[in-house]
């Protein structure tokens, strides 16, 4: 059994065997009874590693055994393997020649937080959004077999992830195409560990060894030339697998299901995966992990330590100064969503899987009945909003910017067209930091503006996004209200639940006729007033995307020189190119300069580092600024 920490290490701990595992080619030497001492070092050098950087963390520490064994036994990288989601790949990350760069996790120009196939060649497929992998491993598999090549593709997914529809469309194609592939549920919900044992272990073995699928295709030669013969044997075997392990639901897929065994018994995963290596057809493999693994207070508590911030240094006072802002834009919205509650019996909370990250805690235990975790589901979060609002719910759908990408048809296709009332509390948007661009929000102003109906609105801080909620809430059809991750700038929150006028923007500082007009949608307010007194320039808070404040637009346009958009969103298709779009509509020719996310995909690093590199700080808007009217004084 692995050995139990109670701490961090600070100091980088001592690996003789790891040492001597810096790639699975050097892995491959060890002796099996060297494996129990190297997983006991590797889960130090995790905890020491992330400590030193922060980062995503239970969930790697659950698959150490996991990650040790698959390398092991299979032949990375010409053997495929596929992580999900990518939590949990910082143990690969360290056995796959890149430990010495762990130091560099989620930094700017270090290592991605996520498998990423141009960082390494271990790193078959790129993730970030969950429920990708065993689609990927099948396309894999596929083109193998096309190319007549023997090397094998293996799925890791978590039983989070699988509750996703994408999840079970792969596993029925992979079915249907009889890919040779191998799909290992990680399921580390310890509701199921009642299963795991000696008796479990054992079936395991013998289930997937060469000596019981020889007798069973012997079996079913023989008896598939007597009438219904095989099918009263494959049922007797269907029910008798069925009493003892819970997988008649993969084998009515049409997988050959092994487990549950025990995620954390290296010599039993090692023996099962030599004996499912080379077996045809699609092979299901469920493992149990304790999330944390190793490390007593995650798992204690799992959901706290999923991530954890960079340790502060020995020696460094106990208590941090307090960050400087207001309450994280969440939080905001997590209060409106109970006060907005509160008034209105009708109104329900749906969130798929980020209760804790959109901050519907309180909610989900004031309002118990009206809250609703669908899992990892986006699609199905949106189409269930469609179907409550038909009958008179009003829901607000909490989702994170780039997850709502995933429900994009059913967005459009069950709600919009529909015109249906769901609001979409849209968290994340823009630059998220150091989870890079599988996470960032930079897209949803381009593709929610395209959608005929919708309302689009873009807070500026803690108080305009409770009072763009309440307006969004109250229209009548799909609208949306994007915030951003982290603090605002400390506003002074309204306690009423007011609306605002639709499609008005704010003036917010009044500059010198003839000069330059900020027209901003969102939180890069504060800084445009900053830039603002530098050039005695007008700034607008716009408020919506869609509709347009075109009368605004106008105004601003007829008494200034430049028109300066900014947002952070991609310039293209975004804000900014409402405004273009409807100058040039009215037949406007005026100036125009768009500030916004570069036609590339911003790396992970600092968020304000990020904001830096896309000029969208206060530094970056005077420069830009600067620029253009140089330029267009000639």
């Amino acid at each position: 059994m692995p050995t139990t920490f109670h701490e961090i290490p600070r100091v980088r701990p001592a690996t003789p065997v790891l040492d001597r595992a810096d790639t699975p080619v050097e892995l491959r030497r060890l002796g099996e009874a060297e494996l129990i001492t190297l997983a006991d070092e590797l889960r130090q050098y995790l905890l020491y590693s992330v400590g030193q950087t922060g980062g995503h963390f239970g969930a790697g520490l659950g698959v150490i055994e996991l990650t040790i064994a698959l390398h092991y036994v299979f032949d990375t990288p010409d053997d495929r393997l596929v992580w999900d989601v990518g939590h949990q790949a910082y143990p690969h990350k360290i056995l796959t020649g890149r430990r010495e760069r762990m130091s560099t996790l989620r930094q700017k120009d270090g290592l991605a937080a996520f498998p990423r196939r141009s960082e390494s060649e271990y790193d078959t497929f790129g993730v970030g959004h969950s429920s990708t992998s065993i689609s990927a491993a099948l396309g894999m598999a596929i083109a193998a077999r096309m190319q007549g090549s023997s090397r094998k593709s293996v799925a890791v997914i978590g039983d989070g992830a699988l509750t996703a529809g994408m999840a079970f469309e792969a596993l029925n194609h992979a079915s249907d195409v009889q890919a040779d592939m191998l799909v290992i549920l990680n399921d580390n919900d310890m509701s199921i560990s009642r299963n795991v044992g000696g008796l479990s272990n054992y079936l395991a073995k013998i289930l997937s060894s060469r000596t019981y699928s020889s007798m069973r295709e012997g079996s079913k030669k023989v008896l598939s030339r007597l009438p219904g013969a095989w099918e009263i044997a494959r049922r007797t075997e269907e029910y008798a697998k069925g009493m003892l392990v819970p997988g008649t639901l993969f084998e009515e897929l049409g997988w050959n299901y092994i487990g549950p065994i025990d995620g954390h018994d290296l010599p039993t995963l090692i023996a099962t995966l030599r004996n499912m290596r080379d077996l045809k057809g699609p092979q299901f493999l469920h493992v149990v992990t304790k999330k944390g693994k190793g490390f007593a207070p995650a798992e204690a508590d799992p959901i706290g330590y999923h991530a954890i911030t960079k340790l502060e240094p020995e020696g460094a006072p106990a208590h941090s100064a307090p960050k400087k802002g207001g309450p994280k834009y969440s939080s905001v919205f997590g209060r409106w969503l109970c006060d907005m509650a509160a008034q209105d019996q009708r109104l329900v909370g749906i969130t798929p899987a980020m209760k804790e990250g959109s901050d519907l805690v309180a909610f989900s235990e004031r309002y118990p009945g009206r809250y609703f975790d669908v899992a990892i589901a986006e699609q199905h979060a949106v189409t269930l909003a469609a179907g409550m609002a038909c009958d008179g719910a009003k829901p607000v759908v909490a989702i994170y910017s780039t997850f709502l990408q995933r429900g994009y048809d059913q967005l459009i296709h069950d709600v919009a067209v529909q015109n249906l009332d769901v609001l979409f509390a849209i968290d994340r948007a823009g630059l998220v930091g150091e989870d890079g661009p599988t996470h960032a929000g930079s897209f949803d102003l381009s593709y929610l503006r395209c959608i005929p109906g919708m309302l689009v609105m873009t807070p500026s801080d803690e108080n305009e996004l409770r009072k763009l909620l309440t307006t969004g809430y109250h229209f009548q059809g799909p609208a949306a209200v994007r915030y951003p991750r982290g603090t605002g700038p400390n506003t002074p929150i309204e306690p009423e639940l007011t609306p605002v006028e639709i499609g008005k923007g704010v003036i917010r500082r009044q500059g010198a006729a003839g000069k330059v007009a900020f027209l901003v949608f969102g939180v890069q307010l504060a800084d445009a007033l900053q830039v603002a007194e530098k050039f005695d320039a007008t700034v607008a808070d716009m408020r919506f995307v869609k509709p347009l404040d075109e009368e605004l637009v106008r105004q601003l346009a007829a008494s200034h020189d430049l028109l300066v958009t900014i947002e952070e969103n991609s310039v293209m298709g975004g804000a900014g190119a409402a405004v273009s779009e409807f100058l040039a509509r009215e037949n406007l020719l005026q100036p125009v300069l768009h500030l916004g996310l570069p036609d590339y995909y911003v790396e992970h690093a600092k968020p304000a580092q990020m904001l830096a590199e896309c000029g969208l700080d206060a530094a970056g808007i005077e420069k830009s600024v600067s620029e253009r009217l140089a330029l267009l004084k000639g």
